[in-house]
């Protein structure tokens, strides 16, 4: 099986404040985010990764096979890569114990927001991805979505304001 991934921008080195449209997928887009606990875990372990990267996470959500997440560097020092990679690496240890698989596919895919970049629709793309996936019908429905900057219901009025 071929395993594909995006490469990281050569002349850009991922560290400061920059915001991220972040998507990373599941081993064979394997559906192990179905699984409550798995799921809270993962988005356990994303904010603690985050916390300790200086990453703010203005929205997430753990779809089946894979998480999307806008995340934005709340310091100099804030490196995505580091941020990711300890994110990735302490979620497959525990999944690689009690499954002895591979959680995560190789690599992930980054979009470095520009500044003209509306972070509200990328917000919206994000909690609205279970509504376009037929698993709810309401994102607020969706229990595996939210933010760590604010509160899901927040987040989602913004996103319906700044709509109409």
């Amino acid at each position: 099986m071929h395993l594909t991934y995006a490469p990281r921008l050569r002349s850009f080195d991922y560290r400061g404040y920059y915001r991220y449209f972040l998507t990373i997928c599941t081993f064979r887009r394997t559906r192990v985010f179905t699984e409550d606990a798995v799921a809270r875990e993962v988005i356990a372990q994303l904010s603690h990764a985050a916390g300790a990267h200086q990453f703010w996470v203005i929205a997430y959500c753990a779809m089946p096979d894979h998480i999307h997440a806008l995340v934005a560097g709340e310091h100099e020092t804030a490196d995505l890569r580091e941020f990711i990679r300890i994110f990735k690496q302490r979620t497959s240890f525990e999944w690689r114990r009690r499954n002895a698989t591979c959680l995560w596919q190789r690599g992930y895919f980054e979009h470095v927001l520009r500044d003209d970049e509306d972070t509200i629709g990328v917000a919206r793309y994000i909690i609205e991805n279970p509504v376009r996936a037929g698993l709810v019908t309401n994102p607020l429905d969706y229990p595996y979505l939210g933010s760590f900057t604010t509160t899901a219901r927040e987040l989602l009025y913004s996103v319906q304001i700044e709509r109409t």
